[in-house]
């Protein structure tokens, strides 16, 4: 560690002559190593000497950033680990830390040989305290403004180096992998916690480039972090290497959605051509300039924040912000929407949080799964709705906001209105302008757009080229019912093209096993009323389960009994594969 007292030793020597010949006492200062940086008197000629074997009331000074008073040198137990213990020849002593912030940088030690120095330091007790403390202090000063003018130098460097880039992750690590500096991004992206800082962490490349940039893990205590960056040696002092650092996920959706072709923004980014489609974005291109609030509703999967997205880029505001309402714990979605003052509540930031609302100020806020709002938050969202301000969490000071409110559900609220857990007030007033997003299977002619589109987006990013595709692949794909929607659509052609040898040909056994055997591919000798019942329930019991309450939903889709979708079950002898 660097010896900050050492760099700035002839100050320090100054100032121990300055108090020896105020006070007329022999006076000495150590810095946290216990070596002797100065001294008067007894210690002049032990100058540069370590104490390590002697120094235990300096020890005590530095581990506790305490002053030590120790009024019978020899026999106070501070000093029982002194090899001086029970003959030392000191009658009093008083030390007295030297700190930058914290951190406790050194220690003076004002020592008296006999009683008359003993009684004049007694005597004068508060004005030796007093002027101890003040050139304490002094030291710290001069000793901070070494250290920082140091820093600066390499710090203008470093920001020259790293080319403004600074709203990324910045790691600098020594050359044993010590952690010497970074920023809040950083910090918050390798989460720390309870990690020493100061211990060495575990960093190398991977091999893998992302955009031309290098893919990295870094571990910190048991935990690996996968990120994408840039690595600059600078090898200053205890500076050694740099890092550019950005979140991995976000870097390769970046990357994903630039390897398409010409990717279009605003409504182009919700695909499709069919008559639901068309008219969904007609219907957006009509709301997109107004501030009424938007009620998107539809299955998993459907893209309902893709077309919030759009909904928005059509319109003029800026920026665009996005909460799952879902995802954040009930105890703290609170804070996140509104923010909180500093000394909210135990456990918050300082200097208090802004909220997703004003972040989104001349924006807009985008709240999916709304659904999930807890009843006691519907109230206050109501009203930052109606009256357009909102107060932070532990203030008195209403914000006003200028924001437009896009929600999205999965769940049925007017269903859940009447059971009480939804507010129909809220519900009124955030479904001004509802719009439907039906699920894909009710979409004639889109199955086959988007997974050509996702079959083009995923060759390209995994750099596999996609010969042909027989027909199997197609009845299989466009058969299915997909109940996870678009996304599960995405996910089954990404699955699909990993697995896809080098200038393969795509057919229906790339597929998943449910997606494949779901398809009804009779042939004409099965072409009979029989071989389509059981192939139908067959399908439905791959969908949907074989528990009771799937079989319930089958019945009901088939228009049948339970019972008597028992009895063909056992009819057809129908049995559950693993």
């Amino acid at each position: 560690m660097e010896k900050i007292l050492k760099n700035i030793q002839d100050s320090v020597e100054k100032y121990a002559t300055v108090l020896s010949d105020v006070l007329k006492l022999d006076v000495e200062i150590a810095d946290d190593s216990l070596e002797r940086i100065s001294g008067t008197g007894a210690f002049k000629n032990k100058v540069n000497e370590t104490m390590a074997h002697e120094g235990c009331a300096y020890d005590q000074v530095i581990r506790s950033g305490r002053m030590q008073i120790i009024e019978n040198p020899g026999v106070d137990p501070v000093c029982i680990k002194c090899p001086k213990f029970g003959d030392c020849e000191e009658v009093y002593e008083i030390s007295t830390p030297i700190k930058i912030g914290t951190r406790v940088i050194g220690v003076i030690g004002f020592v008296c040989f006999t009683e008359e120095q003993k009684r004049h330091l007694l005597n004068n007790f508060k004005t030796f305290v007093e002027f101890s403390g003040q050139i304490s202090e002094l030291i710290s000063s001069k000793a901070g403004e070494k250290i920082e003018n140091h820093k600066n130098l390499i710090f203008l460097d470093l920001l020259k180096k790293i080319n403004n880039r600074i709203d990324q992750g910045v790691l600098v690590l020594d050359k044993h992998s010590c952690i010497q500096n970074m920023n809040d991004i950083a910090e918050k992206m390798l989460n720390f916690g309870g990690y020493n800082k100061n211990a060495p962490i575990n960093i190398k490349a991977t091999g893998h480039f992302v955009l031309d940039e290098e893919e990295y893990q870094i571990t910190v205590g048991e935990t690996v972090h996968t990120f994408i960056g840039k690595k600059f040696e600078i090898k200053m002092d205890d500076y050694h290497d740099l890092f550019l650092l950005k979140d991995a996920d976000m870097v390769r959706s970046y990357a994903l959605s630039i390897t398409t072709t010409q990717q279009k923004i605003g409504l182009e980014r919700t695909r499709g051509k069919s008559p639901q489609i068309h008219k969904l974005k007609e219907k957006v291109k009509m709301v997109a300039k107004t501030n009424s609030t938007v009620l998107i509703t539809g299955e998993s999967g459907t893209g309902k924040e893709l077309l919030a997205r759009a909904l928005h880029e059509e319109s003029h505001r800026a920026p665009f912000v996005a909460v799952n309402c879902g995802a954040i714990p009930e105890h703290l979605i609170e804070s996140e929407l509104f923010g909180y003052d500093k000394g909210a509540f135990t456990g918050a930031n300082p200097k208090g949080k802004i909220g997703k609302f004003e972040l989104a100020d001349k924006g807009t806020l985008f709240l999916d799964e709304v659904g999930d709002m807890p009843l006691y938050l519907q109230v206050k969202l109501l009203r930052a709705l109606e009256e357009r301000e909102i107060t932070r969490i532990g203030s008195t000071r209403n914000i006003p906001i200028d924001v437009r409110v896009i929600t999205a559900t999965n769940k049925d609220l007017e269903a859940m209105i009447s059971e009480k857990t939804f507010r129909d007030d809220l519900y009124y007033r955030l479904n001004v302008i509802p719009l439907q997003l039906p699920p894909l299977r009710e979409r004639e002619g889109d199955i086959r757009q988007l997974t050509l589109f996702f079959i083009q987006k995923f060759s390209e990013l995994f750099q596999k080229e996609v010969v042909g595709i027989e027909d199997n692949f197609w009845e299989a794909v466009e058969e299915y019912v997909w109940p996870g929607n678009v996304r599960e659509l995405q996910n089954t052609i990404e699955y699909v093209i990993v697995m896809l040898p080098r200038g393969g040909v795509l057919n229906a056994d790339f597929l998943p096993k449910k997606i494949k055997t779901s398809a009804l591919n009779f042939e004409i000798q099965d072409f009979n009323l029989e071989a389509m019942e059981r192939k139908l329930i067959e399908r439905a019991l791959s969908l949907y389960g074989w528990d009771i309450d799937a079989k319930k939903i089958i019945a009901e889709k088939l228009g049948i009994g339970i019972a008597t979708l028992y009895r063909k079950i056992k009819k057809y002898q129908l049995e559950q594969t693993l």
